[in-house]
């Protein structure tokens, strides 16, 4: 009776080992494939990540390439510019030392028909030429000549009965003059001329003198010898 009882105890020993292996086993089995789902989900993640990261690198070169591009099409739009300012610059000053140049050629042109007038006045100057015809002609040349300096800009003083003015006259000498006031321009001995805004060249001048000054120092002279 023990015998039989402690072999149902060996057995019920041994099928409790048993089921216990198998859960052991059966909890590896379970643990692998937990394990081997993780595996799989990193690897697929770190598949995904790889994806991921191929497409931006794909999109950063695209990104880059075009760039580039833009950057080389700035460049030759700069070297461009930078050429046609060039050549804009040489022709401007070329166009500037033209203007320079050559500033005077209206001038010289317009006074060139006077000299014209001048040549033809004297090829016709002979024995059967009077005075009065020849100084016709002179002072319709200076008539002319007048007209065309003032069509420039250059403009005579006009100083007889003018007040001295330092700006514009040289005054070479002094006279008395009855009934005219002290310092007022009596005669002009060479003419003065403005061109534009600019006195170009002063009129030297006579003025009048002071004669209430004069008549005092006359007086003290008399005085004096007395």
């Amino acid at each position: 009776m023990r015998k039989k009882k402690k072999t149902m105890e060996d057995k019920t020993l041994q099928e409790q080992n048993n089921q216990a292996e198998l859960s052991n086993e059966q909890k590896e089995n379970e643990q692998k494939e937990i394990e081997a789902q993780e595996n799989l989900s990193q690897t697929e993640d770190s598949s995904i990540q790889f994806d991921l990261l191929e497409k931006q690198i794909k999109e950063l070169e695209e990104k880059i390439s075009e760039l580039e591009k833009n950057n080389s099409e700035l460049k030759d739009a700069f070297l461009r510019k930078a050429a046609e300012f060039e050549n804009y610059k040489r022709r401007t000053e070329n166009d500037q030392l033209n203007l320079i140049k050559y500033a005077a050629e209206p001038f010289i042109k317009s006074i060139l028909t006077v000299y014209d007038d001048l040549e033809r006045s004297l090829s016709h100057i002979n024995g059967d030429n009077n005075f009065e015809s020849l100084k016709k002609g002179l002072e319709l040349i200076y008539d002319k000549f007048t007209k065309i300096l003032n069509s420039h800009g250059i403009k005579k003083i006009d100083a007889i009965g003018q007040p001295f003015n330092v700006e514009l006259h040289e005054a070479l000498m002094q006279k008395p003059a009855e009934g005219v006031p002290p310092h007022t321009v009596l005669e002009i001995l060479e003419h003065g001329y403005i061109y534009q805004d600019k006195v170009i060249r002063h009129a030297k001048v006579v003025v009048s003198s002071d004669t209430t000054s004069q008549e005092n120092n006359s007086d003290s002279q008399n005085n004096n010898q007395g």
